[in-house]
């Protein structure tokens, strides 16, 4: 298995990897960072993991210029794609106080063996996660008869490029905490070479049961572009929490009526609106009573509460203790 990339314009590569094309779990897992700073890259960060059959990246880049990403793939692999991106922050005063627009997708591939191109706007930061995995490595982790792919295993039989969704996904804040359990792991070796493997199992378990559940049908009525405005309601939700819009409001706020904007988002993000909102409160009440050791009173406010009963109660029925419990 053979992988590599590089900014078109650059004469280096950012990496170039010879894996073997087998699961072996005896390849000791190695890890690289690389920084550039340099026209026309703006920034750019590149992480990389990688082991017997199987290789992660994490690339963070922005570019001052229209940019390209080239990259090469030989080899039979299964690939594991996130792609999260957000418009910069505008620089003239024409483009200050608007909300910046933001996204994130998802997709499983098959890739026989494969070069390209990703062209790249100046205007948008890219936030780049990438799995790739031998196909041995693959039907290691998700047995080859599994009901789970097996339209997918027949394409890959026959050696054909293809996707297990026919169009990307929105990636989900269950997809989101695992990409970060993943990059924030602080394990070495053979314990960090282990718990990379588990999270990207549950990755791609998450991804097919997405692609799977019985909403899957449902979620193809949705045009590209109802599609994006059901994102731009969860971003709106992940800035507004605390004080989040009625949904005749949100609705408006992106264009969708509230039967479609209700129907879509729960069935794209398994969750209801009501429900995604409290799940953020509720987390975000967790990491400010544990990480940055907030009184309850002041947590009640922050994530938008107007009585502690309140947010006790809430977060009892969430969480199954009290937040005066979670300390001790």
């Amino acid at each position: 298995m053979h992988i590599k990339s590089k900014i078109e314009s650059f004469e280096d590569w950012l990496f170039i990897e010879e894996l073997p094309d087998g699961y072996n779990a005896q390849t000791p897992l190695a890890e690289k960072r690389m920084t550039i700073k340099r026209p026309p890259v703006h920034q750019f960060s590149n992480y990389t993991i990688s082991s017997g059959g199987l290789f992660l990246m994490h690339a963070k880049m922005q570019f001052d210029e229209p940019a390209k990403i080239l990259f090469e793939i030989e080899g039979e692999t299964v690939t594991s794609q996130f792609i999260f991106y957000e418009n910069a922050p505008a620089s003239d005063d024409a483009g200050k106080g608007k909300r910046s627009r933001a996204g994130a997708r998802h997709n499983i591939r098959y890739i026989p063996s494969l070069s390209g191109k990703y062209e790249l706007s100046p205007v948008v930061e890219y936030n780049y996660f990438l799995v790739v995995l031998s196909k041995e490595y693959y039907f290691h982790l998700i047995n080859q008869d599994s009901v789970l792919h097996a339209d997918f295993v027949e394409e890959i039989k026959n050696g054909k490029y293809t996707s297990i969704s026919a169009k990307d996904l929105l990636v989900s804040h269950e997809m989101k905490q695992l990409i970060n359990d993943i990059l924030e792991c602080k394990k070495t070796g053979e314990l960090k070479r282990l718990h990379t493997e588990a999270k990207v199992l549950e990755l791609l378990m998450l991804q097919m049961e997405q692609m799977q559940n019985d909403q899957h049908q449902e979620i193809r009525t949705f045009t590209d572009l109802e599609q994006e405005k059901i994102e731009q309601a969860r971003d709106i939700l992940d800035q507004d929490y605390a004080n989040p819009p009625v949904l005749p409001v949100l609705s408006r706020m992106v264009g969708l009526n509230e039967f479609k904007l209700k129907r879509g988002f729960k069935a794209y993000y398994g969750i209801t609106i009501y429900g995604y909102v409290t799940r953020l409160k509720m987390e975000k009440a967790r990491h400010l009573i544990i990480d940055q050791k907030k009184t309850i009173r002041e947590v009640t406010y922050e994530v938008g509460f107007k009585h502690q009963s309140h947010l006790s109660e809430a977060f009892k029925k969430y969480f199954g203790i009290l937040p005066s419990e979670i300390r001790h």
